[in-house]
């Protein structure tokens, strides 16, 4: 059983109120406590050493890729992220120092994004190091970017490039926020998502949740320089293409407009963010599935992105 599977198993007869606009299922659980202008985006996410950060990793970057990987959910959904509590899981042996630098990175990126972080916990964990971010946010009521909206003839639009994660990317990414609410405020915004799990993986969730089918167009997929080099360079690596769908941890915004806004989001986009690439890489069909078009025609790709659990 897989980890989208296990999800699945375990929320399917989860409780709820009337407060829950969104749950389980969303980049953030959306609520609605009676506000009349805003909504609460609700996120938790965790990192683990051995699998999200090794023994060797620097600290800080440790601290801002715990309190990123929430930040860029938010993001995902078009909001503002506001308070946030930490809950660490830490060894018997541990270094004070060490864990008082993960918590400098960490409040360095919270700073940037003006976000509070107002407490948590300390528990123990045996054999390595875990770090939890609770993290609140708001976004503008009724407003919230989800993964269910994408219609047929949509553009799919990523920002920045892909496939870089395995050279350190993912330890150094800024979350989308700025870019993510100036895409709800000026455009129509069908579904959005952050590319997490790997594009090929992320975009499935799109599909099954609007019920729709993605064509991707692989000349146009932005693929990282780093990916393309170790491709080149090591006859171990991934092909470049394979790691920009597959990968994950790129934390770029994937996302969907209908095709007659496409020319004026990318001249806008451009001239609001000159630094950061925004590439056109399909479109939403009907015919269910993900399909990928390249020099040998079209076919449907069978390709994943990384899932905890899977078993192979």
């Amino acid at each position: 059983m897989n980890e989208f599977e296990l999800i699945a198993k375990l929320t399917h007869s989860l409780p709820t109120d009337d407060s829950v606009k969104v749950g389980a299922g969303d980049d953030c659980a959306v609520l609605d406590f009676g506000m009349a202008d805003k909504s609460i985006l609700f996120k938790t996410d965790a990192v683990v050493e051995g699998i999200h950060f090794t023994a060797e990793t620097e600290p800080e970057r440790i601290g801002h890729k715990a309190l990123g990987r929430c930040l860029s959910d938010i993001a995902a959904m078009g909001g503002t992220p506001t308070h946030a509590l930490v809950t660490l899981a830490l060894p018997k042996e541990y270094d004070p120092e060490r864990i008082s630098m993960i918590y400098r990175g960490m409040s360095a990126l919270a700073l940037r994004h003006k976000v509070a972080i107002v407490g948590g916990e300390t528990t123990t964990n045996p054999e390595r190091l875990l770090i939890s971010i609770s993290l609140l946010g708001t976004v503008r009521k009724d407003k919230a970017a989800l993964r269910s909206g994408a219609q047929v003839g949509d553009g799919v639009f990523v920002s920045g490039q892909l496939g870089a994660s395995r050279s350190g990317k993912h330890l150094d990414f800024e979350p989308r926020i700025e870019e993510g609410r100036w895409l709800m405020e000026n455009f129509t915004i069908h579904s959005m998502m952050d590319v997490s799990d790997g594009l090929a993986g992320d975009l499935r969730h799109i599909m099954k949740q609007s019920g729709v089918g993605i064509l991707l167009h692989a000349a146009m997929i932005p693929i990282n320089r780093e990916a393309v080099l170790a491709a080149r360079e090591k006859s171990t690596a991934k092909p470049a293409l394979l790691a920009a769908l597959t990968d994950g941890e790129d934390f770029e915004l994937v996302f969907t407009v209908p095709a007659k806004e496409a020319v004026r989001l990318k001249d806008a986009w451009k001239a609001q963010f000159p630094n950061l690439p925004l590439s056109c890489i399909g479109k939403i069909i009907k015919q269910p599935g993900l399909h990928l078009q390249d020099e040998r025609g079209v076919r449907e790709l069978h390709d994943h992105g990384y899932m905890h659990h899977a078993q192979s």
